[in-house]
C-alpha cells in the first residue's frame, strides 16, 4: 500500500496523531477511536495492523498489553517527497509572516503615539 493511501484514512491519521504524543496500548488508542469515530474495536485493531505493516507504527508487546510507537522513517519519506513542492507555498508563507510582521510593528507604533485607541462600538 502507497504512503499516501495509508494515510488518506481518518481514522489512521487519528491514530498516528495519538501515538505522536507518546506509546500507548492498543486499548487505549481503541478507546478514542471508538468514541471519535464510532468504530468496532476489530476494526480499530485492522487500522493499526495497516499502520504495522507499512511501517508507519511499531509495537511491542508488554505482559498482555501491546504497545504502539509511531515509526518516523515512512514520514521522512513523505517529507523528502513533499520538498520539491514546498517551493510552492514556503515564499507565500514568507511573505504573509512579513505582513503580519509589518501590521503588528505599525500596531505597537499607532499605540504608542496614542493612535491607537480602540474604534467606539
Amino acid at each position: 500500500m502507497h504512503a499516501f493511501d495509508v494515510l488518506g484514512d481518518p481514522v489512521r491519521r487519528r491514530i498516528l496523531e495519538l501515538l505522536a504524543d507518546g506509546e500507548m496500548s492498543s486499548g487505549a488508542v481503541g478507546e478514542t477511536v471508538r468514541a471519535e469515530f464510532g468504530i468496532s474495536q476489530p476494526g480499530v485493531s485492522q487500522h493499526l495492523k495497516v499502520l504495522r505493516e507499512n511501517g508507519f507504527a511499531t509495537v511491542r508487546p508488554e505482559g498482555t498489553r501491546r504497545l504502539y510507537a509511531v515509526n518516523s522513517d515512512p514520514l521522512r519519506d513523505i517529507d523528502a517527497w513533499l520538498d520539491r513542492f514546498r517551493r510552492l507555498w514556503t515564499p507565500r508563507l514568507d511573505a504573509l509572516a512579513t505582513e503580519l510582521a509589518r501590521g503588528e510593528r505599525e500596531r505597537r507604533l499607532r499605540e504608542r503615539s496614542g493612535d491607537g485607541d480602540p474604534a467606539p462600538q
